[in-house]
């Protein structure tokens, strides 16, 4: 295996050597739950939820005491520059700590790691890649939700070339991250409207108009699975243990062009339009698209970071492990579609393309961005579309 990349900065040719993460932090651990639950306090709290996945930026949510702070919490306490890295429930979210949010505190579904060696751009920029993207995908400990052990953070495995290379391909995808944050800004408004007809017309429509569920019960059909990153898909190809229930006569029917959910994963961005016929288990709700509704259209826009927070606020449970979002309450979230089926698909089409360049291209690296610019067309629509709807 080379050990160099495909493709590098001119002027280096040093091989790139392998070290695990451990060897280059002072500190990897993490939190706990604090035991006051009314967020009363000066600290601020870092949860999965606070972490934009796009940006990276980290908005508080919550506080908790300055008491607790300094006393069970104490080994939890986070220091400027700091790696967060999501290891529960929704892996493998990357930030680091910023001086305008300290002090703060975070608990044990982030991973908090101190570098004493290494880039801190390159190191986050690497967490967030495909090598260790595949590690999380061959190693989660599955319970009542997926997680990785500090252990096993510690045991990753990071390509690493001179600290001269590594601040160069650092900066490089930080200037990418700061396009993401761009893409949002006036300044694309030119493109988008050549992409989008200035003449069409979105409204608001509730989910449940603009969806049925589907209740059927299909004992024999082919198992699929509902995956946060990468939509649906069947099991069989996963390479996963099947633990399901022997009886399937209560599993639900699934059809090509359906949008499944797993309901207590929804507020985790768990859902994705079906290309196959198969079956899910009770868990997951099922959503077979009304007339005039392009269902791979708004798929695409159940990924986008303001409809997550939208089925996050809706669903219902005391606490993050039980959260829940079924069909009664999905149908009140509103969500702004195009008149116009034809156009619905445009988007769909567009978007399913990037999708296909970046697995072709092996464009990770630029996947975010990609789709940042591409998920626009919808914020547009949403912000500028909407004026002249009569």
């Amino acid at each position: 295996m080379s050990r160099v990349p495909r493709i590098r900065f001119k002027g280096f040719e040093e091989d790139w050597e392998q070290c695990k993460l451990g060897e280059m932090c002072s500190l990897i651990t993490k939190g706990t739950t604090p035991l006051d639950k009314s967020s009363v306090g000066t600290i601020n709290f870092v949860k999965i939820e606070s972490i934009d996945e796009a940006s990276g930026e980290i908005k508080i949510t919550q506080k908790i005491t300055d008491e607790e702070h300094n006393s069970y919490l104490r080994r939890s306490q986070l220091k400027e520059n700091d790696i967060l890295f999501s290891i529960a429930g929704t892996l493998g979210r990357v930030t680091s700590v910023k001086l305008d949010i300290l002090p703060a505190n975070t608990n044990q579904a982030l991973a908090i790691i101190r570098l004493k060696s290494g880039c801190l751009q390159y190191i986050k920029t690497y967490l967030k890649g495909k090598a260790v993207a595949d590690f999380i995908k061959k190693n989660p400990t599955i319970g009542a939700q997926p997680n990785l052990s500090l252990e096993q953070v510690g045991n990753l495995e990071i390509a690493l070339p001179t600290e001269k290379e590594q601040a160069l391909v650092g900066a490089y995808f930080e200037s990418l991250d700061n396009l993401i944050t761009l893409h949002q800004s006036k300044y694309f408004g030119h493109i988008l409207k050549v992409i989008v007809s200035c003449a069409l017309y979105w409204e608001q429509r509730k989910l449940g108009e603009c969806f049925t569920e589907r209740i059927e019960s299909m004992p024999n059909g082919e198992l699929i699975s509902v995956t946060i990153n990468d939509g649906i898909k069947k099991f069989s190809e996963l390479g996963r243990h099947d633990n399901s229930n022997e009886d399937k006569s209560k599993y639900k029917k699934v059809c090509i062009g359906d949008i499944a959910y797993n309901s207590m994963r929804m507020w985790q961005g768990a859902s994705g339009y079906s290309p196959y016929n198969g079956i899910v288990s009770p868990a997951y709700t099922v959503l077979l698209a009304n007339e005039g509704v392009n269902s791979k259209c708004i798929a695409y826009q159940f990924k986008l970071p303001g409809m997550i927070h939208a089925f996050q606020i809706n669903s219902q449970g005391i606490t993050s492990d039980n959260w829940n979002l079924k069909f009664q309450a999905l149908s009140d979230i509103t969500i702004y579609i195009s008149r116009s089926i034809d156009e619905q698909g445009k988007i769909a089409v567009l978007l399913e393309s990037i999708d296909r360049l970046i697995t072709l291209h092996q464009l990770e690296p630029y996947k975010l961005i990609l789709k940042a610019i591409a998920y626009r067309i919808i914020d547009y629509a949403e912000s500028k579309l909407l004026s002249s709807i009569k």
